[in-house]
C-alpha cells in the first residue's frame, strides 16, 4: 500500500486529489495539509511514501517546503500545478530543482473533459514515483557530483547536429547541461522533453536564465541555426529534414506520446546518420531507445543519462538493454562531452 500526503490549500482541490488517489486499491493518503507548515509538521511525525504538493500556499510555500522536507525527511515528491504564466511556473520549476521529481497537472473541475485523464495519470505516477529513492539535499546542495573521468574516444569528428530526449526528472538535468555549455556550440540541438501541455513555454523562460544561448520553440520549416536550442511544441511530433529544417507532424501519437523522442532520433538517422550526437536522459518507459540504438548502428555518437543520476530510468535503461549506448555518463560528463566535440 503506498502511503500519501496530498498538499493543497484549496480544502476542494485537496478532496479532489484525495478521492481520485482512494480510488486505487495500492493507494491510501494517509494525511493532507493545507500550507507548507502543515506540512512540515505532518513529515516530523510520519512516514509516507509520497507526497503531492501544491506550489502557491499563504505562509510557507510548496517551494520551500520541498526544500525543507528534503533536507530533513526526504521522501518522493510530486508537484500537482495549475499555474498558467510563466513567472508562476518558475516556481514550478524551482521546485524540481530542489528535488521535487515530477510535476503533473491539477484537477480542477470533476465535469471537465480532462478530468479522467489527469486522474489516470496522477494515480498513475504516484505509483512510480513512490518507488524512486530519494536522499538529504543539504541547504547549500550542489547539484550532481561529476563521476570518474571517462575516456572519450576521438573518431566522432564531424558532428552536425545534437538530438536529446528526456522525461521525468529531466528539466533539472537540462538545467545542468545548458549552464555548462563551453563557448562557440557549432551545431543546433534539438529537445523532446516529454511535460504536461501548457508548461513548455515556463519550461523554457526558466532554462532561458540558466544560459546564453538561446531557446525557442520550434516552428515549422523553420532552419535551425548552430548554438541555439529547439524544443518540439505540445502536441507535436518534431522531425530534422535536409538542410537543417524542422518538420513538425501531426501524426498519431508514439509510444503512447506526441511529441515523442523516437520520432526525431529516428529523423535524425535517416537524414544525418553518424553526423549524430544523440542523447537519451532520464524518463519513464522506453520513447526513444530504439531510435537510439538505430543512431548508433548509423555511426552516431549515443549517450544515455547514468542510473545513479537519472529520477527514473526508464528510458535510459531500456537503451542499455539493447546495447544503444557508446557511453554512460552523468550530465556533467555529458557537458565534457560537449566540449570535446
Amino acid at each position: 500500500m503506498i502511503k500519501v500526503l496530498v498538499v493543497d490549500d484549496s480544502l476542494i482541490v485537496q478532496q479532489m486529489i484525495v478521492d481520485i488517489l482512494n480510488s486505487d486499491k495500492d493507494i491510501k493518503v494517509i494525511g493532507v495539509a493545507n500550507s507548507g507548515e502543515s506540512a512540515i509538521k505532518f513529515m516530523h511525525k510520519n512516514k509516507p511514501d509520497i507526497v503531492t504538493m501544491d506550489i502557491i500556499m499563504p505562509g510557507i510555500g510548496g517551494f520551500e517546503a520541498i526544500k525543507m522536507i528534503m533536507e530533513t525527511n526526504p521522501v518522493p515528491i510530486i508537484v500537482i500545478s495549475g499555474l498558467s504564466d510563466n513567472e508562476n511556473m518558475n516556481k514550478t520549476f524551482e521546485a524540481m530543482e530542489s528535488g521535487a521529481v515530477s510535476v503533473i497537472e491539477k484537477p480542477l473541475e470533476i465535469k471537465s473533459n480532462d478530468f479522467e485523464k489527469i486522474s489516470e495519470n496522477i494515480i498513475k505516477t504516484v505509483k512510480l514515483m513512490s518507488e524512486i529513492k530519494v536522499v538529504k539535499r543539504k541547504a547549500n546542495y550542489n547539484k550532481m557530483k561529476p563521476n570518474i573521468s571517462s575516456k572519450f574516444n576521438n573518431s566522432f569528428t564531424n558532428i552536425k547536429l545534437v538530438v536529446i530526449g528526456v522525461s521525468t526528472g529531466g528539466p533539472p538535468v537540462l538545467q545542468t547541461i545548458f549552464s555548462k555549455l563551453p563557448e562557440n556550440i557549432k551545431v543546433p540541438i534539438l529537445v523532446v522533453q516529454h511535460i504536461v501541455p501548457g508548461f513548455i513555454n515556463g519550461l523554457i523562460d526558466w532554462l532561458s536564465k540558466s544560459t546564453k544561448y538561446p531557446i525557442h520553440i520550434a516552428k515549422q520549416e523553420e532552419k535551425v541555426l548552430p548554438g541555439h536550442i529547439y524544443f518540439a511544441p505540445d502536441g507535436f511530433h518534431m522531425e530534422i529534414r535536409p538542410n537543417n529544417k524542422v518538420f513538425l507532424s501531426n501524426e498519431e501519437k508514439e509510444n503512447g506520446l506526441k511529441p515523442s523522442v523516437s520520432h526525431l532520433f529516428r529523423s535524425a538517422a535517416d537524414y544525418y546518420g553518424k553526423e549524430v550526437m544523440g542523447i537519451l536522459l532520464t524518463g519513464m518507459g522506453r520513447d526513444g531507445a530504439k531510435e537510439l540504438k538505430l543512431l548508433k548502428d548509423k555511426g552516431a555518437l549515443t549517450v544515455v543519462q547514468d542510473k545513479e543520476s537519472s529520477v527514473v530510468y526508464g528510458m535510459p535503461g531500456e537503451a542499455v538493454k539493447l546495447g544503444a549506448e557508446t557511453y554512460i555518463l552523468s550530465p556533467e560528463k555529458i557537458v565534457e562531452l560537449f566540449k570535446r566535440y
